[in-house]
């Protein structure tokens, strides 16, 4: 596929959300951009959300980390079930009782200003990191089959992404999100599916025997069963109902979405509907990843050391125009689903967080607007400077980047509202931060050691689990006594 037909695609399906923006970011004030006025369709937020949670990582690291750890993923992905369930049935009603727009505002009526500032904080550095991974991800393959071929540098097409992001979210914001990722969503299914089918075809494969090449090779283990292994199945388990939990109940830029629908009811349907849908998606994902590695194999074709150039390169060089274009729409897709959010959700946090624009009386709505402008240009550059980090640093498969990062910077998330919710005590706010800080560090020291203390065990995602247990903890014994009863 010649690099201008990708180009054109790309350029295409921009247009289409420009569309979309233009349309939707009509008379959007302020109210509009942070939760859409409150009248998002539950079954938009649900859709959308397909694709603001699976991102270019899923679509290009997962089906590529199929050769090195088999279905064992799915591990993970059958531990979101519970961590879902959690959000619908705890922290969902939370939010919609407290009529938050960012939900580090319970922290603030919980425990105090230094904790609201400290989960805010947490989040910004998440999201920043994880959003940078993924867009890293998505133009670093974008630069090495387009933009290589005509010497055009990397800095530069990463700029032009964001650009193009910050362009039709300036505006509209969440009322704006809610149906572009809708859209996005839509082809990032469609480019798994067709790709699916483009390397069966290749490979002469009907459906039933594509199930059963599937179900039969040796990439379809998905249990781990030995406790000290990384990936022991109950590890992975609820490891993965934690990232569910962190990564979109106690996300910022997952739950503002959600807050934007009409009611906790429709709420609640959105999450219990991404629930069923989200395991199907990511069982297509592995599959796609087996497909893969069977054509590959069948062909005698050479696996890059980089699983993550695995798809991106049976697709572009070998599997036809067919495949390249399913492919380069489904990663068009995912790239700006997963992306576009993240400066919305950034300046919501900041602005309300760090400069309090909520408070009444504080701004004028003018001086609001101003300031949300200001902090969205902001961000998408502060974006732009870590993928160039990343570029310059990076030397592992990028899923694993987004979860390291997960298990140390949500952590702190986790312990603040499991504590919150499970205990009634108020807490010394001015140490909040210190607890945070050290929790990770604590968490990276016990990693480092683990096969050696605890006799060859090797810690794997529950270092997130383990890291809200310890800011948990740090926040018990820094508990406020409670003030004598009255005689």
């Amino acid at each position: 596929m010649s690099p201008a037909l990708i180009l054109a695609c790309i350029c295409g399906y921009f247009l289409f959300l420009l569309l979309i923006a233009w349309y939707t970011s009509r008379n959007a004030g302020n109210d509009a951009y942070f939760l859409g006025n409150r009248a998002s369709p539950w079954y938009a937020v649900a859709f959308g959300l397909i694709g603001d949670s699976l991102s270019g990582v899923t679509f290009i690291s997962v089906p590529g980390q199929v050769g090195k750890a088999n279905f064992s993923y799915l591990q993970i992905v059958f531990g979101y079930i519970l961590g879902y369930l959690i959000i619908a049935r705890v922290l969902l009603p939370l939010y919609y009782r407290l009529q938050l727009t960012s939900i580090y505002s319970y922290l603030l009526d919980r425990f105090g200003p230094n904790s609201q500032k400290t989960g805010s904080f947490f989040f910004l550095l998440s999201r920043t990191v994880g959003a940078a991974a993924r867009l890293y991800l998505t133009a670093s393959v974008i630069q090495l089959f387009v933009f290589d071929k005509w010497g055009f540098p990397f800095w530069a097409t990463v700029a032009i992404i964001i650009a193009l992001i910050l362009l039709y979210t300036y505006k509209g914001g969440i009322k704006t999100l809610v149906w572009t990722d809708t859209f996005q969503s839509s082809f990032l299914l469609l480019g798994v599916i067709l790709s699916i089918a483009a390397v069966a075809r290749q490979l002469n494969w009907g459906l039933a025997e594509m199930v059963s090449a599937i179900s039969e090779s040796s990439y379809s283990q998905i249990f781990v069963w030995e406790w000290q292994h990384k990936k022991f199945f109950w590890k992975e388990f609820f490891s993965g109902a934690a990232i569910a939990v962190v990564m979109t109940g106690l996300d910022q830029n997952m739950m503002q979405k959600n807050l934007s629908c009409r009611s906790l009811g429709e709420a609640q349907k959105n999450i219990y509907s991404f629930t069923g849908v989200i395991v199907f998606v990511n069982v297509f994902f592995v599959s796609l990843g087996a497909l893969l590695y069977a054509y590959a194999h069948a062909k005698g074709i050479a696996i890059p050391a980089k699983t993550d150039h695995l798809f991106p390169m049976l697709a572009l060089q070998y599997l036809g125009t067919f495949a390249a274009i399913a492919f380069i729409v489904g990663l068009t897709a995912a790239t700006f689903s997963s992306a576009d959010s993240v400066l919305t959700t950034l300046t919501t946090s900041f602005c309300i967080d760090f400069l309090g624009t909520d408070r009444p009386g504080k701004y004028t709505e003018q001086r609001k607007t101003h300031l949300r402008h200001v902090t969205h240009i902001a961000f998408a550059f502060l974006l732009l400077a870590v993928i160039l980090v990343l570029w310059a640093l990076s030397n592992e498969a990028v899923i694993n980047i987004v979860f390291t990062t997960a298990g140390y910077t949500y952590g702190p998330l986790l312990g603040l509202f499991a504590f919150g919710l499970f205990f009634k005590s108020r807490v010394r706010d001015g140490w909040v931060p210190l607890i945070c800080c050290l929790a990770p560090l604590a968490c990276w020291w016990i990693s480092a050691n683990s096969k050696n203390w605890f006799a060859g065990y090797e810690m794997g995602f529950e270092l997130l689990i383990l890291n809200g247990l310890l800011v948990a903890v740090g926040l018990f014994l820094l508990r406020k006594p409670r003030s004598p009863q009255p005689a």
